[in-house]
């Protein structure tokens, strides 16, 4: 065994013999001089151990774990690379192969003092091995004690004296006033103290472990030490009161020692109230104070007296050791393992709320039945949901701590009625646990895990969301287990916006089968309606579905989406792609179309994307145009005959045709036509001098005298009648010009409408005469009614063949 200081790793190196505990070649050999280890407070401590398993009839066996441990209970142990009180203070240095393992333990503090055990298992079936009794390790607190004094002397010799024995090679280290005074290899020191010098000691390396300090002029070697200054004891058990004392080197050994209450005088031996009940036991400057069958009454501060055979000499350890009779308050503390990978196990003590005495037993209970056990501390290695575990001191089992459980399955608090969104919502989770259970809550998310949110048992929603529906999840755990209970949050509110998407996707084309589907996020879940044109398209639904979808299909649908707390909708345009339709084709001007004027073929075709137009002529393989208006600017006769307009996009073509006839006119009917022309003009000249002629003449008659009428009547003949005055007639001979060869579009009377039968027409119309008769007839009232208006002007143009 070797001792180490924290500080700088300083090693006390002591002569060891083994301790071997062996059977049937199991085994396990501590390193150490004895059984009891001593340590200075704050040091570092190492623990060897060699160990051994048999081989003969299981060649396989091997060692499958080990560890050091200070508490078992019902074959649970606790690693203490576990306990929380060790935590970063324990490492293992474990060689498998060598069949060695080493315990260091750092920074030892006073709750280390204990038996330390090795422990390995094999990988055979219930192959296990514990190294018992074990080494004993206490840590040493210092005190600085007086060893020799002169009363009258101001000089003293102080021991650093410690609560176990150390080794003998440690350097010791002397404080005055916080000042260092001395550092050798021995306990003692000797000098001159003077009034209000406070002196403490310490051992090298491990300087902040110090001795409290001592104000030596105050004792001048008298002094009373308690082992503890208050103890807890319940009605009729008994109890022990510690103490130490020192007295001057210089005086006799004393003459008297006692305990005593109130009245110093008093031995607690001759008080009638303890008669029977009290027994001292003291030797070497130590005394022990036992009281049995302890009473209310007992409660006391009880103080330890002693007297020297000189006079006047005595000395009274104040302030004493203050006794409370009771019934301790019973209570079950729980710890964990903090590696359940490495060890599970958790560990229970009755615990009190005052000191109770050390040799007492214990009795532990599940649900009101005992269990195995007796001492302080009870370990287990799972815990059921059902357990109920409570303490006792045997004995006195109807004192008993309250039960310690697991929490129970969490209840979870929500809002009444409908959760509204942007309300207010408060989760309480709550659970029957002993110790009192700490809350968690987590929310599943999309890969069903769940995530943390918060630790508390309140979960608040200030203003809360739809995004805040799901499942929430309340865990429940203390150290003795956890529970956990799902609630779920449905958040109600409108509809949000819908969302419109078309089946299948990408272009929509003409007779294929379409799907529109309306969905919106809403709760409670939203009804929606289809519209086209302000009209609902059938019953209420989320899909509205084309069989064979066609072109009169096209527009603008809304859906509308709605539930009790709102309504929202939406639009959504559809195209319809399809191939044109029989495309409509117009010739402008309409009719024959004559040959040198102008005309436009028109072509037009319903479809979706816009068609592109090509023009073709019969019986040619180039197209004449591509454009939607096939302008022909100075038509000839070449130009006429069967024309076909091909409307073509990406979905489909299709045609149709128009004739265009060209009609050619001959020279003679053209002049003809000048000759007309011509006589009409001159004609209208006449027409007009007539007119004027007419008006003039009436004029005079109106103005003149009866004297003045024969001499207007004398310029014209007297045998005329008044009816050949007004008649006016003229005949106007046209004639055709036989050598001018002209085409017309104006067929002759009789004519066939045939292009090939021309040529036929020029030869007749060489012996065509065309006669004009204008006849002007008077409109004097005078003239008698021949059943023809007498103003009348006509013509007529007669062709012979």
């Amino acid at each position: 065994m070797s001792v180490t200081a924290a500080a700088s790793g300083f090693v006390v190196l002591l002569l060891t013999v083994p301790v071997v505990l062996s059977q049937s070649g199991w085994s396990v050999t501590y390193d150490a001089l004895e059984s009891k280890i001593c340590a200075p407070r704050g040091s570092t401590v190492t623990i060897h151990c060699n160990y051994a398993y048999p081989l003969r009839h299981t060649p396989n066996r091997a060692v499958s774990e080990s560890f050091w441990f200070i508490k078992d209970s019902i074959g649970v142990y606790v690693d203490l690379r576990t306990d929380p009180q060790y935590s970063g203070r324990v490492l293992y240095d474990c060689e498998k192969e060598e069949k060695k393992c080493t315990l260091i333990i750092s920074d030892v503090r006073q709750s280390d003092s204990a038996e330390y055990k090795f422990r390995f298992t094999t990988n055979q079936p219930a192959d296990s091995w514990t190294g018992s009794p074990g080494v004993t390790l206490s840590v040493a607190d210092f005190q600085v004690q007086v060893r020799s004094s002169n009363q009258y002397s101001s000089h003293k010799e102080l021991m650093c004296q410690s609560s176990c024995p150390l080794p003998h090679t440690l350097t010791y280290v002397w404080y005055n006033n916080q000042r260092e005074i001395q550092r050798g290899p021995s306990p003692s020191y000797s000098s001159r103290f003077y009034y209000g010098d406070i002196v403490s000691c310490a051992v090298k390396d491990n300087e902040r472990s110090r001795s409290p300090p001592m104000l030596v002029q105050s004792q001048n070697g008298w002094g009373v030490s308690y082992a503890s200054t208050e103890i807890c004891a319940f009605r009729g058990s008994t109890v022990d009161i510690n103490c130490t004392y020192t007295y001057p080197g210089k005086l006799n050994n004393k003459a008297r020692s006692f305990w005593f209450v109130k009245d110093p005088n008093v031995d607690l031996t001759t008080d009638p109230k303890y008669s029977g009940r009290v027994e001292y036991t003291c030797e070497d400057n130590k005394c022990c104070l036992r009281i049995s069958d302890l009473r209310q009454s007992d409660s006391a501060e009880y103080k330890f007296r002693f007297i020297t055979n000189q006079p006047a000499d005595s000395w009274t350890g104040s302030p004493g050791v203050t006794l409370s009779v009771k019934d301790p308050q019973l209570q079950v503390h729980v710890r964990r393992s903090m590696n359940i990978q490495i060890s599970n196990w958790t560990e229970l003590t009755c615990h009190s709320s005052c000191q109770l005495p050390h040799h007492l037993s214990y009795v532990w209970y599940n649900k009101h039945n005992q269990v195995k056990g007796g001492k302080k501390y009870f370990l287990l290695e799972h815990v059921e949901a059902a357990d109920s575990y409570y303490c006792a001191i045997k004995g006195h089992e109807h004192i008993r701590s309250a039960s310690v459980c697991a929490p129970e399955v969490p209840v979870v608090s929500s809002p009444s009625g409908e959760i509204m969104e942007g309300s207010s919502v408060t989760l309480t989770c709550s659970s029957d646990a002993q110790p009192a259970a700490n809350y968690t809550w987590y929310k599943k998310n999309e890969r069903e895990e769940f995530q943390l949110l918060l630790e508390g048992t309140r979960f608040v929603f200030s203003s809360i969301q739809s995004s805040d529906s799901g499942v929430y999840h309340c865990t429940a755990e203390n150290e003795l287990g956890r529970n956990s209970t799902d609630i779920i949050i449905a958040v109600k509110y409108a509809p949000r916006s819908p969302s419109v998407s078309v089946s299948p996707t990408g272009e929509i084309v003409e007779g294929s089968s379409v799907s529109l589907t309306c969905s919106s996020d809403a709760n409670p879940a939203a009804n929606c309606t289809w519209y086209r044109n302000h009209t609902r398209i059938g019953e209420p639904k989320n899909i509205h579905h084309f069989t064979a979808i066609s072109s009169g299909d096209r527009g603008v649908y809304h859906c509308k989406c709605e539930n009790k707390h709102g309504r929202n909708s939406t639009s959504k345009s559809i195209d319809v792609l399809y191939a044109p339709k029989l495309p409509s084709v117009s010739v402008s001007p309409n009719g024959e179309i004559v040959e040198g004027s102008s005309v436009n073929l028109t072509c037009s075709s319903d479809a979706n994307p816009p068609a592109d137009y090509t023009w073709y002529k019969e019986n040619e393989d180039s197209p004449k145009a591509s454009e939607q208006i096939f302008n022909i600017a100075d038509v000839r006769a070449e130009h006429g005959g069967n024309y076909l307009c091909a409307a073509q996009n990406i979905r489909g073509r299709h045609n149709s045709t128009v004739r265009l006839t060209v009609k050619a006119v001959s020279l003679g009917a053209w002049k003809s036509a000048v000759i007309l022309i011509t006589s009409g003009v001159f004609l209208g000249i006449i027409l007009l001098f007539t007119f004027f002629l007419i008006r003039k003449m009436r004029t005079s008659k109106q103005s003149s005298q009866p004297g003045d009428r024969s001499d207007n009547s004398e310029k014209f003949p007297s045998n005329q009648s008044e009816e050949q005055r007004d008649f006016h007639s003229a005949t106007v001979h046209f004639l055709k010009n036989q050598t001018d060869p002209i085409y017309s579009n104006i067929r002759p009377v009789g004519a066939s409408g045939h292009e090939e039968d021309d040529d036929d027409d020029d030869e007749e119309e060489e012996d065509e005469v065309a006669y004009a008769t204008v006849t002007f007839k008077s409109s004097d009232p005078r003239v008698q009614d021949t059943g023809e208006d007498p103003a009348t002007l006509y013509s007529t143009v007669t062709k012979n063949f």
